[in-house]
């Protein structure tokens, strides 16, 4: 494991490298160019932020100040810190793969097994983070966790956390899902290009909400995501309305008599519960509301998530379910209300999705732009990547490398083979991440006891989702059965290969920046800091000659 004791800055002494430059002179935080208002660690609403900003590690090159500083502030409270976990889980998941989840595993009852084990296993990941997000609260996610345990080499884990995160942090399936329904309600066939050509439209319209009027993207978010809650809790009666037989539904338990078999797709549709750990500069008091955002958001999600599915087994017969594709929920209401129903029903899954690609969109952009404040050499320089341009309080420039994936995506495969082999990719680097970060959490209570852990996870909870990482790492290379995979016709092992590929080129990527073109050209490059306009610190790297 790596040893941190080499890279601990020094805290006696002050040099030009220890705080931001601006113009080639050392200014402070507390200066006009400094932080603004609110995002200080020591105001008075971010109180909790004192107990730990003493750590013995700084992840990164950037000093908890200087990385809150900037942007809108701390503006994020409890309501819609658990709304955009809400938002981020329920999205493309419950509403488009069931029918996927129920042909992989062949049975309703090992579907609904298959649920409860996806809210177990991201009920366990979600303690592991909450501990790290509690020591380490500041934007980010897992690029802070991994550069706070692996040092060794320097900025690796960093730049092979931003290749997958830049590479596959995209909205494309959410996209083409809401052009999906948007069609169908419309009562027109889903023409190819006419499908991408709406997905392209809701991810550019994303991307310039979040980055030119980011109080309005906020409040989008916030309100779909209540709308989802809302239509999923309409699912829930409905469903049980159908059981109890008051219906024309024939025989609503005709979905409820096998059981037993098994599949991992299901834990897409939960992934989100770590969605406030990429934004936590915007949080106010981050290690409060983290501790209650994360439980409660993921709590909510379970339950109308299980219950939502045993409302889609009652409605309609397996075989129709399977036939359905991304559009399960619309025949459901299909089966219960009739066509028309179902018409208005592919509107609301639309608009659920499109929650969604907002609530991704706007956590994502903060990861990048956390990327770009570390110093990851980016194309025309870093400074404009980490800014806040053009409104000085959202990361538009952040927002533009979320854009760029995401065109690539949608304009790229067929959708019907796209949408179920972009939650595979997507999901298999996560995995290599997680574990890398329970890891990471066992080897710092062993060698860091002293650090202070605001939450600390049980440890019998941490080891079950390490050995879940691992089994979820290896299970997709073992042949199934009729040697086919659930994403015909390509090779059943090929997303993972994809995902193990994306990661590599961030060990290609970093070895060309730190070890082959210093040494080919004679340079060693040395840190430094500096303010932006709009109060935001990033790290800059001067190239300096080696004699």
């Amino acid at each position: 494991m790596p040893s941190l004791s080499r890279f601990l800055p020094s805290r006696n002494r002050t040099t030009t490298e220890d705080v931001p430059v601006v113009a080639g002179e050392p200014v402070g935080l507390d200066s006009e160019k400094g932080a603004k208002d609110g995002s200080s660690i020591s105001s008075g609403e971010d109180h909790d932020l004192d107990v730990v900003k003493d750590q013995p590690i700084n992840p990164g090159e950037l000093t908890l100040d200087e990385d809150a500083a900037g942007g809108m502030g701390r503006h994020l409270g409890v309501f819609s810190c658990t709304l955009l976990i809400v938002g981020r889980i329920i999205g493309t998941g419950i509403f488009s793969t069931p029918s996927s989840i129920l042909e992989g595993v062949g049975s309703v009852g090992a579907s609904l097994m298959l649920w409860v084990l996806g809210f177990v296993l991201s009920a366990c990941g979600l303690f592991v983070w909450l501990e790290f997000g509690t020591m380490f609260p500041r934007s980010g996610g897992e690029k802070v966790y991994l550069e706070a345990v692996y040092k060794k080499p320097k900025y690796l884990a960093t730049v092979i956390f931003a290749s997958n995160a830049i590479l596959l942090g995209f909205t494309a399936s959410g996209c083409i899902v809401f052009a999906s329904n948007i069609l169908v309600s419309a009562g027109h066939v889903a023409d190819r290009w006419v499908e991408r050509g709406i997905a392209i439209g809701v991810v550019v319209f994303v991307t310039l909400l979040h980055g030119l009027t980011p109080r309005a993207g906020v409040w989008l978010m916030n309100a779909l995501s209540m709308f989802k809650i809302v239509i999923l809790v309409f699912i829930v009666i409905t469903g049980w309305v159908v059981l109890s037989g008051k219906t024309h539904v024939v025989d609503p338990h005709a979905n409820f008599r096998n059981a037993f078999a098994a599949t991992f797709k299901v834990l897409n549709a939960y992934a989100g519960w770590s969605n406030v750990n990429y934004v936590l500069n915007d949080v106010k008091n981050p290690v409060r509301t983290l501790k209650i955002a994360g439980p409660l958001g993921l709590g909510i999600c379970a339950l109308l998530y299980l219950f939502a599915n045993i409302a889609y087994f009652a409605a309609a017969p397996k075989e129709k379910i399977l036939k359905s594709g991304v559009t399960v929920a619309s025949l459901f209401f299909g089966e219960v209300f009739g066509t028309k129903a179902q018409k208005a029903l592919t509107v609301f899954v639309a608009l659920s999705a499109l929650g969604n690609v907002i609530t991704i969109t706007f956590a994502a952009s903060r990861v990048n732009q956390e990327l770009a404040k570390e110093g990851v050499p980016l194309p025309f320089g870093n400074k404009f990547w980490a800014s806040n341009w053009p409104t000085g309080k959202s990361p538009l420039p952040g927002l533009i490398i979320h854009l760029i994936p995401s065109l690539i995506v949608i304009l790229g495969p067929p959708p019907s083979v796209a949408y179920p082999f972009i939650l595979d990719v997507e999901g298999y680097p996560q995995q290599i991440i997680n574990l890398f970060i329970v890891l990471g959490l066992f080897w710092l209570r062993w060698k860091k006891p002293e650090l202070i852990r605001p939450f600390k996870v049980w440890w019998p909870v941490a080891f079950f989702f390490l050995v879940a990482a691992v089994f979820l790492l290896v299970a997709p290379f073992l042949r199934p059965a009729n040697g086919v995979g659930d994403t015909p016709p390509l090779p059943y092992y090929l997303y993972c290969l994809v995902g193990i590929g994306v990661m590599a080129f961030g060990v290609f990527y970093w070895a060309v920046w730190r070890v082959v073109l210093p040494k080919v050209f004679g340079y060693e490059l040395v840190p430094r800091k500096e303010a932006l306009e709009d109060g935001t610190v990033v790290t800059l790297f001067s190239r300096q000659k080696v004699e």
